[in-house]
């Protein structure tokens, strides 16, 4: 796994959450998967599985990264968050890439990563923002994303959650359920059909099918140059 380094933001002091945001972009351990990585794909069950789980560390580190940063947002400026936030993206950008090398022609890992490759592809073309449900949806959880859905709906009712934060999280949450093949209430539809964004009714549309997923980034290269003007 290579390792380069990368510029980082300077934060405010006594921060430790932020600090250890800070080291973890000076250290920039790109999200590209080796050659054994790749080599275990070619094999059996268990080489199959130390990959899935390798992948998922490496999933939840970019996601914890993500998370930071957000929690950080008011330590940093305009242009040090979205630089910050553009460097994660793009490891996530090639963590994509080497995902696609390993499941080439491997129906089985087809079959294990396809909801992971899915997530990479929603939080690159920022169709999904919240680093948790990305992470969930990735894992092919959808009990623990109904779950999350539940305590939203607690928190709105009871005001410690925003409206807008609310209708954010909850289409995310619907589309990444469909999208493991679950089956929604006509209510949910009908919520999802009125609170989808263009980005995300454009993921809905380009990740159909699995082999799409150039087009689908193709939509964060247009929203990644859209963030720069």
């Amino acid at each position: 796994m290579r390792v380069t380094p990368a510029a980082a933001p300077t934060l405010a002091p006594g921060n430790r959450k932020c600090v250890r945001l800070t080291e973890v972009l000076l250290l920039h351990a790109s999200a590209e998967l080796g050659p054994s990585e790749i080599k275990m794909a070619s094999r059996g069950k268990t080489e199959t599985s130390k990959l899935k789980q390798n992948l998922e560390e490496q999933l939840d580190r970019l996601m914890q990264q993500l998370q930071d940063l957000e929690e950080c947002r008011e330590e940093l400026d305009t242009d040090e968050y979205e630089e910050t936030k553009k460097e994660t993206l793009e490891q996530l950008s090639e963590f994509n890439d080497s995902l696609k090398k390993i499941m080439s022609g491997n129906m089985t890992l087809v079959d294990e990563l396809s909801g992971m490759q899915l997530a990479i592809q929603a939080a690159i073309s920022q169709a999904f923002k919240t680093p948790e449900v990305i992470r969930l949806f990735a894992k092919k959880q959808p009990g623990q994303l109904r779950t999350r859905l539940a305590e939203m709906d607690r928190d709105l009712m009871v005001g410690k959650l925003e409206r807008d934060l609310y209708t954010q999280q909850k289409v995310e949450i619907l589309t990444a359920l469909r999208k493991l093949g679950e089956k929604l209430t006509a209510d949910d539809e009908n919520f999802l059909s009125a609170n989808a964004g263009a980005i995300l009714s454009q993921f809905e549309k380009v990740s159909t099918d699995l082999g799409s997923g150039d087009k689908v980034l193709a939509l964060a290269s247009f929203e990644v140059e859209k963030t720069k003007k």
